[in-house]
Parts: C-alpha cells; structure tokens; sequence
C-alpha cells in the first residue's frame, strides 16, 4: 500500500516544458513517480519532430531524435502519476496560453511549473572565442530559451496569483558564479539564474515560490549517443564517472515540491547535489552524486 510520503505529490497538478527527453523527461517522471498529473509539454511529438536537430542527429551518427510527449506522457503514468501529453512550441505565445487554458480546464488549480524548455541543446556548443561563433547561439538560447521561460511564466503566475500556492522551477546551471567557457551558454544560465529571481520578488507578496535548479552533467539521451552501451553500460565508460541521471534532478524538484517551507528557498540557486544532501534523496542507482563542479 502506497503512503503519503511514497506520494508526497498525488492530487497536485504539474506542468513540465520541454518534456520529451533530458532533464523534462527525468523530472516528468520523477514527478508521476510522487503522485502528480503532469502536462507534458514540447514539440516533439509521434507526428512531428523538430527540424533544427537535423545537423545534431548527423553529427552524433543518430538516425532519429529520440523521445516525444507522449513516450514521456505514458511513462509518467506508469510511474504512478497521470501523463498528459500536450504539443506546444514554447515560442509561440498562442500556443503556451493555450496549453495553460487547457490546465486549468482539465487539470484543476496548478501547483508547479516546471521551465525546462531550451533551444541549445540543438547547437553544438563549443570553445571558441565570442567573436567566431555564429549568432544562431543567441537565436537558440535566448530567443527560444530564455524567452520561453519568461512567456510560460507570464502565462502561469495569473494561475498561481488567484490561488495564493505555486512554484516554479527554471532549470539552469550555477557553479558559483565560475565562468563556463562559452559567453553565450554563461549568459543565457546567468539570465535564467536572475529571471527565477526577479520571478520570486514579484510574487513572493502572492505566496508563490521561483527558485532556478541547477543539474551537473546528466546523461541525457544525447550525452549516451557517443557511448557505446546507452544508460545500461555507463560504468564502463571512465569519462562518464561524474554523471547523473536526469531522473536525479526529478527528485530535487519533487523535494522542493514537497516541502512546506518552500517559501524560505525562493529567489535562490539550487545545485541538485546540495538538494541531496539536505533532503536526503539519491540518484537511480543509489548514489549520493555530488554537485557538479567547473
């Protein structure tokens, strides 16, 4: 028999961004595993997939794109939770007022928005100086990242603000302000990092949370196409040692889900190992994977 604390989320309602693969899926999954209805939300769909991870899918030797809403939808159902897929591009505004109408018509009041949709994991992102890499970095993390988080979140807060409860969760990257070797990657984090913050100073009077969850390396599908083996035989891959599953970032969102006191983190930076330590969650596999450093 399932307990309250197997299912610290069931009743609650969840919607994940960028849901079809990655850090979305992991924490999609770990959200149905909690007990949540999750809307999962992308472009990645059984009838259409996005076109920009052509170049990607030739450099990486990959046929297909791997996942889509719904894959991720029915796995969250299988975890204990109900999937409900929804196809949304994250940069058309209509398109994100409509998955949030369709929430609240079929979900009830919204407890948690999950922003994790993001345009650079398209691009292939590199070292080199500012000046020779091509404008599209700024295309991909800015106009169909950062602004995305910024245009669901528009959408959300009125949801959240009638209600008086929410949180929202930025997925990001923070190593304690350390530079990340790419000014358009260290921009687009830094941007994320202080938009959860603005986010938590204009709703903090409403009783809503904004803090930004930063993962270390996971090994998301794309990480685990160059390695013979995929997510069975990671161990024997010497590189992948300090990896995590995205399954481990899902837990850290669900623990801050979870907590009554959520209000105290708002406007901070989480590293998802300091999360473990503190609320005492593991990764998949049992280990206590320590937050990633530069």
């Amino acid at each position: 028999m399932s307990t309250v604390a197997d299912r610290p989320l069931a009743g609650k309602v969840a919607v994940v961004t960028g849901g079809s693969r990655g850090a979305g899926r992991g924490i999609a999954l770990e959200l149905g595993a909690a007990g949540a209805t999750v809307f999962v939300s992308g472009r990645s769909s059984g009838a259409e997939r996005p076109p920009e991870y052509d170049r990607l899918l030739g450099a990486s030797g990959m046929r297909t794109l791997p996942g889509t809403i719904e894959e991720t939808a029915e796995a969250v159902t299988r975890a204990g939770g109900r999937g409900v897929p929804v196809r949304c591009d994250h940069t058309k505004e209509e398109e994100v007022l409509a998955l949030f109408a369709q929430v609240e018509r079929e979900g009830g009041p919204l407890d948690l928005l999950v922003n994790n949709a993001w345009g650079g994991n398209s691009l292939r992102i590199g070292q080199e100086p500012f000046w020779e890499q091509p404008m599209e970095h700024w295309d991909g993390m800015f106009d169909r990242g950062v602004r995305n988080h910024i245009v669901a979140s528009r959408a959300a807060a009125p949801m959240f603000i009638r209600q008086r409860h929410g949180l929202i969760v930025t997925v990001s990257f923070w190593d304690r302000d350390k530079y990340v070797g790419n000014m358009f990657y260290d921009l687009a984090k830094a941007a994320m990092n202080r938009l959860a913050f603005g986010l938590a100073q204009e709703l903090r009077p409403h009783g809503v949370a904004s803090v930004a969850l930063s993962p270390g390396w996971m090994r998301t599908e794309l990480v685990l196409a160059g390695f013979e083996g995929g997510e069975e035989r990671w161990r024997e891959h010497p590189q992948l040692a300090r990896t995590e599953s995205p399954r481990y970032a899902g837990r850290g969102v669900v623990a801050l889900a979870a907590d009554p006191k959520v209000m105290d983190k708002t406007g901070g930076v989480y590293r998802v190992g300091d999360l473990a330590r503190e609320y005492g969650f593991t990764d998949v596999d049992g280990r206590t994977v320590p937050p990633f450093e530069m």
